[in-house]
């Protein structure tokens, strides 16, 4: 008991960690369980437990070894771990550093499958309202596939059979592989540049889960999103789902199903032309006989309303009231020349009396100027005292010695000068 050695804490997790560390079965082993309590570090660490129905396991997977992984880490993932054991110094843990995992049950690629479609629909690019309507009636269609596949061939054989009016244009593609997702949307790029396609259909015919692979690709997804001319897939066969199925603005069962889906069927569409010929052409012969009976009824109503009937009524009116005119003028103008007569006796006399007025009041005016005359107080002696102006003198304050003044008298005028000048 002397002799025991006494370890701090730090040295005993320290000897654990040694100890783990130095089992070669712990240093590179695989571990089954379910992925529980995940969380993704801002450093980019995932740290989890890995449960089964008896027991957890801490685990961590560092950032460089998470960017390999092919899926996404998610809670309830039943997932085969490869690992080391170790522990945790600072706190005594154990727990697995992880370096790789595969999911476990479901395969690889349909759990990608699921997590990109999820991922996408929650992104809005499966949202109905996103999908945009084919043309009825397309002039040129776009195929982006293999040009030595079935696939193409049946396309161009029913595009043909059912709309030949439509021109075909081919964007080859390989449609399975590693490069075939770069040439996927290297064509759906270039068909949209181009702009003559009305309707794109991209697929191929069917085959295994990895020969479609290329069509559940994340940039095509996109591409296919943002591309302005509408998008058929049609890839596989009727139970084939791929990513581009759900981003088409419409998915076709199969290749074939594709080309039926983007142009309508010529014999229908002639049939329905005809019928719609049929039914014009009655409809027009109803219409020609209600508009027939139509004009009849307008054109008597017309007759009632003829411009020369109207016309020739107006003039009979005219002529009447001219005739109406003319006797109304003949018996105004007896009037007038009645009350003309009347009025100027009338006023002769009026004028006469006004004369004779007017002639004794210019008497009686007359006679008072005459008394007012100078004159007459010329006659009586009196005399007028002008100076050299003409100005009627009238008080002796106007004058001095030697003046020039003029004396105008009865019956003429005489220029004296002043010699004296008496002031009362």
């Amino acid at each position: 008991m002397v002799n025991q050695k006494i370890y701090t804490v730090a040295e005993l997790n320290q000897q654990i960690k040694n100890m783990l560390e130095s089992n070669p079965s712990f240093y590179n082993l695989f571990v089954q369980g379910e992925i529980s309590n995940y969380k993704a570090h801002p450093s980019g660490h995932h740290y989890m437990t890995i449960k089964d129905e008896q027991a957890v396991i801490s685990a961590v997977l560092f950032r460089t070894d998470a960017a390999r992984l092919r899926f996404k880490i998610e809670n309830g993932i039943k997932v085969i771990a490869r690992g080391r054991v170790s522990s945790f110094t600072k706190t005594g843990q154990v727990q697995l550093y992880l370096s790789d995992m595969m999911p476990d049950g479901v395969g690889l690629l349909n759990l990608q499958f699921e997590q990109l479609k999820q991922k996408l629909y929650n992104e809005g690019l499966f949202d109905e309202q996103n999908k945009k309507p084919l043309p009825k009636y397309p002039k040129n269609i776009a195929l982006i596939t293999s040009k030595s596949g079935a696939a193409v061939r049946d396309m161009i054989r029913i595009i043909k059979s059912r709309w030949s009016l439509a021109d075909i244009i081919i964007y080859p593609s390989a449609v399975q592989g590693k490069n075939a997702p770069d040439e996927l949307i290297n064509a759906l790029k270039l068909a949209n540049r181009h702009g003559k396609a009305d309707v794109i259909i991209i697929g191929r015919g069917g085959g295994s889960i990895e020969d479609l692979w290329a069509f559940n690709d994340e940039k095509l997804a996109y591409e296919i999103f943002k591309s302005k001319i509408p998008v058929i897939s049609a890839v596989g066969h009727e139970p084939d789902f791929t990513i581009c199925d759900f981003v088409a603005d419409l998915r076709a069962a199969t290749p074939s199903n594709g080309a039926e889906l983007a142009v309508p069927d010529g014999n229908k569409v002639m049939f329905d032309i005809n019928s719609l010929e049929t039914r014009l052409k009655k409809t027009q012969l109803r219409k020609n006989m209600l508009c027939g009976s139509s004009i009849q009824a307008i054109q008597k109503r017309l007759m009632a309303y003829s411009p020369k009937v109207f016309i020739s009524q107006k003039h009979e009116t005219l002529d009447m009231l001219e005739i109406r005119l003319k006797k109304a003028m003949i018996s105004e103008q007896t009037q007038l020349g009645l009350k003309y007569d009347i009025c100027f006796e009338q006023l002769f006399k009026a004028m006469e009396k006004r004369l004779d007025k007017a002639k004794r009041e210019f008497a009686q005016k007359c006679a008072s100027l005459d008394a007012l005359s100078p004159l007459k107080v010329l006659k009586r002696g009196y005399s007028v005292a002008m100076d050299k102006t003409g100005k009627v003198i009238s008080n002796a304050n106007e004058l001095k010695t030697d003046d020039i003044i003029k004396l105008r008298l009865e019956n003429g005028s005489a220029d004296c000068q002043i010699k004296h000048i008496d002031l009362d």
